[in-house]
């Protein structure tokens, strides 16, 4: 269940994406034929509040709701070989995941991996977050994030873990393509086999008194440094 203006008008755009019913006020559905939308069959008219009692209270639905099937994502195994992905280990807040994913987007990471359990479906909260980014960048679900960076490390991929704590400065370290970076949930951090299986853990080196980031704005610092300091590294 996807709502909110950028959501569903992105996922109105992707032909990938499969809208099975769409409802929407009358001054969204004008809005949505205005700006070049063709809305699927069947869409609905209806009043605001026939949206907002199928969410939660807080929601911001903006008039728009849509249902749709899940989007379908690659294997690992087909991931191009030139790109960054991120590795999210058990961080379960969709507002978090949400806004990792459109960061992710903005940066042209190729995808996000997950874990099965101990993250949010790709739908409602998160997907409001995203404002869009799901039809961007696939997410993808695996039983064993512990095996699936085997599979990048096999493919190629320079490993590295964000950890305040890390040995290496991010910054100063070479970045060179296919990357994942892994982050892992707010308070425990990335779990030892995860550690274990990245080829650094790296620090974001603040100047500040604070020396730890909310996930989301550790991700994309990190994206940020990885995409603008791969040509030149530093150190």
């Amino acid at each position: 269940m996807l709502y909110g203006w950028h959501t569903v008008t992105a996922a109105l755009a992707n032909p990938a994406r499969r809208i099975r019913r769409l409802l929407t006020t009358a001054n969204a559905a004008r809005r949505l034929v205005d700006e070049g939308f063709a809305l699927p069959t069947p869409t609905e008219l209806v009043r605001p509040d026939a949206i907002a009692a199928r969410l939660s209270p807080d929601a911001v639905h903006q008039g728009v709701l849509a249902e749709a099937d899940p989007l379908l994502s690659p294997a690992i195994e087909d991931l191009s070989a030139s790109g960054i992905v991120l590795v999210l280990d058990q961080i379960t807040d969709p507002h978090n995941v949400g806004a990792i994913l459109r960061t992710a987007a903005a940066f042209a990471a190729t995808a996000v991996i997950t874990t099965a359990r101990y993250s949010p479906e790709a739908t409602g909260v998160l997907a409001k977050s995203a404002s869009g980014a799901l039809e961007y960048v696939p997410m993808i679900s695996v039983q064993n994030l512990a095996r699936a960076l085997d599979t990048l490390g096999e493919r190629g991929f320079l490993v590295v873990g964000l950890d305040s704590a890390g040995n290496d400065d991010l910054a100063a370290l070479a970045l060179p393509a296919p990357l994942a970076l892994a982050l892992g949930s707010e308070g425990r951090g990335l779990r030892q086999g995860i550690r274990a299986r990245c080829h650094h853990l790296a620090r974001l080196d603040l100047p500040g008194a604070i020396k730890s980031l909310n996930v989301s704005n550790a991700a994309a610092l990190g994206l940020f440094i990885a995409t603008h300091g791969r040509a030149t590294p530093r150190a």
